[in-house]
């Protein structure tokens, strides 16, 4: 038998901005608590397309974004990071610590999804502040104009459709130049419309009908957070090729809560 020595070429690395023009399932982890060093091999490994960090809820500061993004980049697995609102020093930042996506809370209105994109594209596409030779492109040298198409090329933009205004006016946001998936935030968008908690209500159910069209209409992604597997092959057959499955903290509750459970019923004397 002849076993041959040639070297395989490492698979190529599938950008966010690539990710959202296809409508092939994206499967993703949900990071609120853990922001170790070995976070990203350990995602990668679990078999994630992505990850999703998380500065609204969390308590991380840019301090831990700046280290998180190295990790993520050296498991080679993209990171969308959600940042507190929608003022420009919080999304300018998280592009500048290289933050490859951007995910931006309860966004409702058009002229506050231009803004966004105002505040992470370089000019001419916006209005960011020029930062170069640091961490979004890995402290290399190189000439302006090149870095900074490279760098609006890459960043890309999820807007959170999580008010009732957001649902009423997702067809006009997912139209802007520079949105590339609206991304439903279910718990927010239930206590908008009156009632919370309530994902089988008909006003939900318009709400999230009127999402889904708005995306097919502009060829835009759509993503959510999925609570179990059965949730998110259900969500990805109505038209959510984003999935980012649950959360570190509560993957890793249930799991140990399970595994002590059983075995305390088995150790008995």
């Amino acid at each position: 038998m002849t076993v041959s020595h040639k070297k395989m070429a490492p698979a190529r690395r599938l950008g966010l901005k690539a990710m959202t023009r296809n409508r092939k399932a994206k499967l993703g982890h949900f990071i609120v608590e853990f922001a170790t060093p070995g976070i990203g091999h350990i995602l990668k490994q679990a078999g994630c397309d992505f990850v999703l960090f998380d500065l609204e809820h969390s308590g991380f500061g840019f301090e831990t974004v700046k280290s998180a993004m190295r990790y993520f980049e050296a498991a080679q697995l993209p990171a969308i990071v959600r940042v507190p609102s929608k003022e420009y020093h919080h999304i300018a930042r998280a592009c500048d610590m290289g933050a490859e996506g951007i995910m931006i809370p309860m966004v409702g209105t058009v002229a506050e999804a231009q803004t966004v994109v105002d505040s992470m594209k370089y000019y001419p596409q916006g209005k960011r502040g020029v930062a170069l030779g640091v961490a979004h492109d890995n402290y290399r040298v190189g000439p302006v104009p090149a870095k900074l198409a490279a760098a609006d090329a890459r960043t890309t933009l999820f807007c959170q459709i999580e008010t009732a205004e957001g649902a009423e006016n997702a067809d006009k946001i997912a139209a802007v130049d520079g949105v590339d998936c609206l991304w439903v935030g279910h718990f927010d968008l239930s206590v908008s419309l009156g009632i919370p908690g309530q994902f089988d209500h008909p006003k939900f159910l318009k709400a999230i009908d009127r999402t889904i069209a708005a995306t097919k209409k502009h060829k835009k992604a759509l993503g959510r957070l999925v609570p179990t597997t059965d949730v998110g092959i259900a969500l990805y057959k109505q038209g959510f090729d984003f999935c980012c499955y649950s959360g570190d903290v509560w993957v890793l509750r249930d799991a140990l809560s399970a595994a002590i459970k059983t075995l305390r019923q088995g150790c008995v004397r």
